[in-house]
């Protein structure tokens, strides 16, 4: 028996609720830019000429964020073993974690888990186990990303510091309570069905402090890559606030669930916490190299591994 095409009222819903995120998120992004006063002149007044990087710093952003996107791998392969699955050799971690990660490109949202998924079960790794450590990680990772946030408002000008250590000690609070196993079992539950994925059996919080930490330690990698990269074209701000905006913008820009992986919200944020720093010009300059940073550094080395598996004779 074919299949049968959807009826015209799916893709006229479809089409709607894309024209609402549309929307959505160029109402968010606008508002954002018109409130640090970011507009047309201000980016007419950057000159292109300055837009040189220091070869020598850009190259080591790249290699710090690498580093923290194999670290990420890792991470996934060592919160699968703690879930009861089998070790894999940490190359093999990193190119299954990696080339599961260009499903992020393909529209729709489940490419990522199901690529994640087939490579890991060719390896060895129950389907069940390679998706929770999945769904699991990127929970943790979005705590880590939180905590490391913090920075930004901490280190940040007057109006947003005395927010600032509150917001840490809420933060702190909750997360403390969040590691708790009655609170982190239920937590994680919430997760896996936000997710609309099943928890796996061995699920615990007896490695949450550990995975947490070492989350944590990823996340502050990837925040001082940018701040290498904001140094490598001459923007050498305090380090603390810089480099934690790019958490905080990451986090916000997660958090705006109506924009695709957060492009537009995202730097509209960046440029928020870069402002006081830098001027609304040359802030917004720097979200969209950002943007294309984390693009190519991520897709070369996941294109490489793919091709590798394909010489190897992998699906």
């Amino acid at each position: 028996m074919g299949c049968r095409a959807p009826p015209p009222e799916a893709h006229l819903r479809r089409g709607l609720l894309l024209g609402v995120q549309l929307a959505l998120t160029v109402l968010v992004t606008w508002f954002i830019f018109d409130r640090v006063g970011l507009g047309f002149g201000e980016l007419r007044e950057l000159d292109a000429s300055h837009w040189r990087p220091d070869a020598v710093l850009f190259l080591a952003s790249c290699l710090l964020l690498l580093l923290g996107y194999f670290a990420s791998a890792a991470l996934w392969g060592l919160v699968v073993v703690d879930l009861g699955g089998p070790p894999l050799p940490l190359l093999e971690a990193i190119g299954v974690f990696m080339v599961a990660n260009l499903g992020r490109y393909v529209p729709g949202k489940v490419w990522q888990i199901a690529g994640l998924a087939v490579m890991a079960r060719n390896r060895g790794i129950p389907a069940a186990t390679a998706t929770g450590a999945a769904v699991l990680g990127q929970g943790i990772a979005l705590v880590a990303a939180t905590l490391v946030a913090l920075g930004a408002l901490v280190g940040g000008p007057p109006e947003i510091r005395r927010w600032g250590l509150p917001g840490a000690g809420i933060v702190a609070l909750v997360t403390a309570i969040s590691l708790l196993p009655p609170v982190f079992r239920r937590a994680a539950a919430l997760w896996f069905r936000l997710a609309r994925q099943e928890p796996p059996a061995s699920l615990g919080s007896v490695h949450a402090l550990r995975w947490l930490a070492l989350y944590v330690a990823n996340w502050a990698l990837y925040a001082f890559s940018f701040w290498v990269l904001a140094a490598s074209f001459g923007h050498r701000g305090d380090v603390v606030p810089v480099a934690s905006a790019f958490a905080a913008a990451y986090v916000l820009g997660y958090g705006a669930v109506f924009a695709p992986a957060g492009v537009g919200v995202r730097e509209g944020f960046l440029v928020a916490f870069l402002t006081p720093f830098f001027g609304p010009g040359p802030s917004a300059a720097l979200a969209v190299v950002a943007r294309v940073w984390t693009t190519v550094v991520e897709l070369v080395p996941a294109a490489a591994f793919w091709l590798r598996s394909l010489g190897r004779g992998r699906t």
